[in-house]
């Protein structure tokens, strides 16, 4: 096997798209149904239209966190994204809460005073929807993880490398994404595709309870026996729609050593790659999660990357069936690690430690020697409900080989994931076999995003998966929800009728 030079240290598409062997060679809680109190300032105020510079003072002395306005030195940290496309907007405030009461001032500030709401945890929207020009209520300091009993609590602001840290301490972990930086919420409201979800299901899958801070400003702890309709809505139904979720309780499973692969195979077996793939990848026992990677990043190239719950033999063997299918390997490699590692690998941080795994600075979510960069791109998705012809392979393969700086994950599906009914959660693509992610950088991103979307359509249909959100997509409610979009657009007018919440591809 012929080893990879060293990965650097950034996120995941990043260490997959340049080849990621390096890794491998080398708060506040408030009985159900209560309001949470508003302190002074705010609450209890006639209401009018649109805040005075009085109203945001008295928000900022109501806050045992932190509000962030035009003007401060941190105003322009506080206010940008993950993706450097948003920054031209300018938020009214930045409300960085400590607690529960925290958020429910800020709800009851802008229901009152009529004042845009936008809701961020890791600030990774694919479309710029956890910010806008009102307040931003960022649950950031929210942060803290614990377990106990085969169970995790875990603040919604916790960023996802740091959940499988502290986890991990404790011989612990759950099904989650890789992206270092995005927030735990984000994630599991939408579903939670992650690295382990063939094995233990999605992150939503683990959830077992969720706080939420709704538009009437009431803390509400929902599980399947109180708040049964929310709780649901909450596993799949994405993030921003229903309230500010502020703390979850998972089932945890443990976490033992894993092993962790990447494979790569020349060019030219990128179309027979695609179609053995997509055949291996669904079928192998529910330990084995992988992803295929066809990207142009400074030449193309073909990657199959994973995870395995078991000996590295055992992982050996599934892998050689796969590649005798495609071909000969131009280099591989498998490696057994700790499971915290092997989160790191999928992150792109294993040459970092974890709190350099961060954007750098101050502010809550970030460190002082955070080393991860933002990262400017374009994004869409699809979901493979049946596997795509050699035509489509073509059509694929194709796609990526345009000039320009992109790539394709297809992360595989199947296993746990498919064995929960299409309706038990608000998440309804039980039936896929894997996830499909354009995404691209620098001139011409957008463009090639969009025409690779539009060529595989035939192929793929309309199924995508609302964590990576499209606001060009049309049809998106059948898109995102399939079939259980009536009942989520049910939940939301009994807990927000008045529509606080409101996304552009809102329920």
């Amino acid at each position: 096997m012929r080893p990879a030079p060293d990965a650097p240290a950034l996120n995941r598409r990043t260490l997959l798209r340049i080849g990621g062997m390096a890794a491998l060679t080398a708060g506040t809680a408030l009985a159900a149904g209560t309001a949470a109190p508003a302190r002074a300032g705010t609450a209890g105020t006639a209401a009018r239209t649109g805040p005075r510079p009085a109203d945001w003072k008295a928000l900022g002395r109501g806050l045992e966190g932190r509000l962030i306005r035009p003007g401060d030195a941190a105003y322009d940290t506080a206010r940008r994204l993950f993706d450097p496309a948003y920054d031209g907007v300018r938020p009214a405030g930045v409300a960085y809460c400590e607690n529960p009461s925290d958020v429910a001032e800020c709800v009851n500030f802008a229901r009152r005073l009529d004042v845009p709401l936008a809701v961020r945890s890791g600030g990774h929207s694919y479309a710029g929807w956890s910010t806008r020009t009102g307040l931003i209520v960022d649950v950031s300091p929210m942060r803290a993880v614990s377990h106990r009993s085969g169970r995790a609590t875990v603040g919604a602001g916790a960023k996802l490398i740091d959940v499988y840290d502290r986890l991990a301490a404790q011989g612990v972990s759950i099904p989650a994404g890789s992206c270092p930086t995005v927030g735990v919420s984000g994630l599991a409201l939408g579903g939670g595709i992650g690295v382990v979800a063939r094995k233990y299901g999605l992150t939503c899958d683990v959830m077992e309870s969720v706080q939420i801070v709704t538009a009437d400003g009431r803390l509400l702890a929902c599980d399947a026996d109180h708040h049964p309709d929310l709780f649901w809505a909450s596993r799949g139904g994405g993030g921003g729609n229903l309230g500010v979720a502020v703390s979850f309780g998972f089932r945890t499973h443990p976490a033992r050593e894993v092993t962790v692969f990447f494979l790569q195979w020349p060019w030219r077996r990128a179309v027979k790659a695609v179609q053995a793939w997509q055949a291996w990848a669904p079928s192998v026992p529910d330990e084995l999660w992988s992803t295929l990677h066809l990207s142009r990043e400074g030449g193309t190239q073909v990657q199959v990357a994973g995870v395995y719950l078991g000996g590295r033999a055992d992982c050996e063997r599934l892998l050689d069936r796969l590649a005798d299918r495609i071909g000969a390997t131009s280099s591989s490699s498998v490696r057994r690690v700790s499971y915290r590692q092997a989160m790191m690998i999928m992150a792109g941080c294993s040459n970092l430690s974890v709190s350099q795994c961060h954007q750098g600075g101050s502010l809550p979510g970030r460190t002082a020697d955070g080393r991860l960069p933002r990262d400017r791109f374009s994004a869409k998705s699809h979901l493979a409900y049946r596997p795509i012809p050699e035509a489509g392979a073509r059509t694929l393969v194709a796609e990526v080989d345009r000039p320009g700086s992109h790539s394709v994950l297809l992360d595989a599906l199947g296993g746990a994931v498919g064995r929960v009914r299409p309706d038990a959660t608000a998440f309804p693509h039980r039936a896929a076999l894997y996830s499909v992610q354009y995404y691209a950088h620098r001139t011409g991103a957008t463009a090639w995003t969009r025409r690779a979307h539009a060529a595989m359509r035939p192929h793929f249909g309309d199924h995508a998966y609302v964590n990576y959100v499209d606001p060009e997509l049309k049809g998106w409610r059948s898109a995102y929800y399939g079939a259980n979009a009536g009942r989520l657009a049910r939940v939301k007018a009994a807990y927000d009728p008045g529509r606080l919440f409101r996304l552009p591809q809102g329920v």
